[in-house]
């Protein structure tokens, strides 16, 4: 069973604009085993059943835009997730920075940003040498296109570079496809791309050594 949740509430004025993007998604699996007692002339059935949890995720994360002039804006935002099956506890981030409008007409809308970025993890498990707050560099890009005159195209990609470790690469991208039933109804499917290049880390059972031989 699978439970999910995903809404983005916007308000604009004539050169600001604020976005809230709330998501969470919870999936878990059963396991049903059954086993029969008795003889084949009379015998009853056993059924157990275990139910683990598979994926959970949650995000809330606020974004703020001022226009400067048409092609050129200021923002700021900041963003709480959690994925304990990727290893992360609490992720608290921060941003602020400036970007470029490229394309802005009714069917199609592209642009980039460029922001310094603050990071605080707390980790599943934390590795000795673990740096739970850090500085970065962060990149990313919105793209946005019509397609005849119900369907809609959306890629959002975020690439976040640790300025005290430069081998701890983040990139999250996002693309999806929204076809409108009515005015107030669409059918939308996404396809979201996360990697981590140092992972968190994550606790295993260890297998018992064999008995010494002799």
């Amino acid at each position: 069973s699978t439970l999910g949740f995903k809404n983005t509430l916007g308000r604009k004025w004539d050169n600001s604009s604020f976005e809230l993007k709330a998501a969470a998604i919870r999936a878990e699996n059963t396991t049903i085993t059954r086993t029969a007692v008795g003889t084949p002339a009379s015998f009853i059935v056993i059924e157990d059943k275990d139910t683990a949890l598979s994926a959970e995720s949650y995000l809330l994360a606020g974004r703020f835009d001022r226009k400067v002039s048409e092609r050129f804006f200021w923002f700021a935002g900041a963003g709480w997730s959690r994925n304990r099956f990727s290893g992360i506890e609490n992720r608290y981030e921060g941003a602020a920075g400036v970007g470029n409008i490229w394309v802005n007409s009714e069917r199609a809308k592209f642009r980039t940003d460029y922001a310094l970025s603050y990071t605080k993890e707390e980790d599943v498990v934390e590795a000795p040498d673990f740096q739970d707050s850090f500085g970065g560099f962060r990149v990313s890009s919105k793209y946005e296109q019509k397609i005849g005159t119900g369907t809609t195209y959306v890629n959002e990609t975020v690439i976040d570079e640790n300025l005290s470790d430069t081998s701890d690469l983040r990139a999250t991208m996002l693309n999806s496809v929204a076809v409108a039933m009515s005015k107030r109804l669409a059918l939308k499917v996404s396809l979201q791309w996360l990697y981590d290049h140092q992972p968190a880390f994550r606790q295993i059972d260890l297998l018992e050594a064999p008995p010494p031989a002799g």
